[in-house]
């Protein structure tokens, strides 16, 4: 807006230099200064004076209609930012042991890509503890990976995803395609902790074809695991989410296939209570969220 247009405007809603110098402020000097700057700004005369009346002329009537509208323009942008920083501003996430370290990391780029000023947090847990954190609404949005059937929660299915076993390099069966299940017998390995999802999965996996790896340590942690497969020469089993090939890369580590893993699927999900009472950050999450990975599974397919 040109200097002192608004100060014009005021002038003729007003219709009175005294009542618009008292509504801006000012002394009616002042205000007089600045319209006789913005008539020497534009070169032309904006008002005439009758008695004690001040009449707009022909171009004064047009520059108002421009104020006017340049007012209204300033305040649908000032609406609009407001608006992107209220979507964008506090937003707590209950993210279990896996996606804490799998997914949440790329949900929370793609969310603070266009909502910089975001303040997110993040508790974490087992699943069963995410649950009971939305349910009594301690977090707004939960993210396990797991599908949960509860009547007080709405379950929004991501992706699907299974194990994969993880070998250093320079392991013998680094050449091999595929490896047999029963190949795992003895193996060592390093695999998650006792109570997690996946390790669940893995135990339930290996008791229904009576395989039994040779456990060396259990450890929450994704990227302690993948760096000491390769120091302790040893395999272990990670979700696929999570292992791109620039992960594999810089350990010096290699997938490999066993058929039966795809026994270990998960779905990773978001969790959310009463859809009326999710704030506008939350709705927004969960949209991009769904857009995100809608695109995923279309390009994978």
């Amino acid at each position: 807006m040109l200097p002192n247009l608004d100060a014009f405007a005021a002038v003729v809603e007003h219709k009175s230099l005294n009542r618009a110098a008292q509504t801006l402020n000012l002394s009616q000097p002042a205000l007089s200064r600045k319209i006789a700057q913005l008539e020497e700004q534009l070169g032309v005369l904006l008002f005439e004076r009758k008695g004690k009346k001040l009449e707009l002329t022909r171009l004064g009537q047009i520059c108002y209609e421009h104020a006017v509208e340049l007012g209204r323009m300033e305040r649908s942008l000032l609406q609009r930012i407001a608006e992107h920083r209220s979507s964008g501003t506090s937003m707590t996430i209950g993210a279990s042991l896996t996606t804490l370290q799998s997914t949440l990391p790329d949900l929370i780029a793609l969310y603070t890509r266009d909502y910089p000023e975001s303040d997110i947090k993040a508790i974490t847990g087992k699943t069963h503890e995410i649950v009971s954190l939305v349910k009594e609404k301690k977090v707004d949005l939960g993210l396990v990976a797991s599908q949960i059937d509860s009547p007080d929660l709405t379950c929004v299915p991501l992706f699907d995803d299974h194990l994969c076993l993880v070998l250093p390099s320079n392991h013998k069966w680094a050449g091999e395609c595929d490896v047999d299940i029963n190949g795992l017998q003895g193996l060592p390995m390093i695999l998650f902790s006792k109570g997690t999802w996946y390790r669940i999965l893995m135990d339930d996996l290996f008791h229904r074809y009576s395989v039994y790896p040779d456990v060396k340590m259990e450890i929450d942690s994704f990227e302690a695991i993948l760096r000491l497969v390769s120091t302790c020469n040893t395999a272990t089993l990670l979700p696929k989410s999570y292992l791109r090939q620039s992960v594999l890369d810089n350990n010096d580590l290699v997938l490999r296939n066993v058929p039966e893993l795809q026994e270990t699927t998960r779905t990773t999900s978001l969790l959310f209570g009463s859809e009326a009472e999710l704030t506008d950050s939350a709705k927004t999450w969960i949209r991009r969220a769904k857009e995100h990975y809608g695109r995923v599974g279309a390009t994978s397919s």
